[in-house]
């Protein structure tokens, strides 16, 4: 549990930093059109990057900081399924489905079972 919140929190502070630095470097790596307002997108980095930290603090942890997991996996399941919505009515090209794979879809069977040994041991508990 502690080294998978760690590696999510190291990918997730290096994912921000490069969102808010290279704001345009995904898009041009896809062959997509660049924002108009990249700092909508270089937004979502910060806000990743703060999971990122959280996630580290949950470390130390994991279940007795699961709401932190929680909120993280919830993130990873509605990231795609915001996605699959705006896919399916052509607002985004399925190009952008590149980076579900690695903030959303490798991380949902890890903090699935950080969440479901919190549920076995804690039963949902605030400690």
């Amino acid at each position: 549990m502690k080294l998978t919140l760690q590696l999510a929190a190291v990918y997730n502070l290096i994912w921000g930093a490069w969102v808010v630095l290279f704001p345009n470097h995904f898009f041009e790596l896809v062959g997509m059109e660049p924002l108009n307002h990249p700092m909508v997108w270089q937004g979502m980095g910060m806000v990743i990057g703060v999971y990122g930290l959280g996630y580290w603090w949950a470390s130390y942890n994991p279940l007795k900081h699961w709401p932190i997991v929680a909120v993280g996996f919830l993130g990873k399941i509605f990231g795609p399924i915001g996605f699959l919505f705006n896919y399916l009515q052509d607002i985004v090209p399925f190009e952008f489905i590149y980076t579900l794979v690695t903030n959303d879809f490798i991380w949902w069977i890890p903090f699935f079972l950080i969440l479901k040994k919190v549920h076995t041991d804690y039963k949902w508990q605030l400690r």
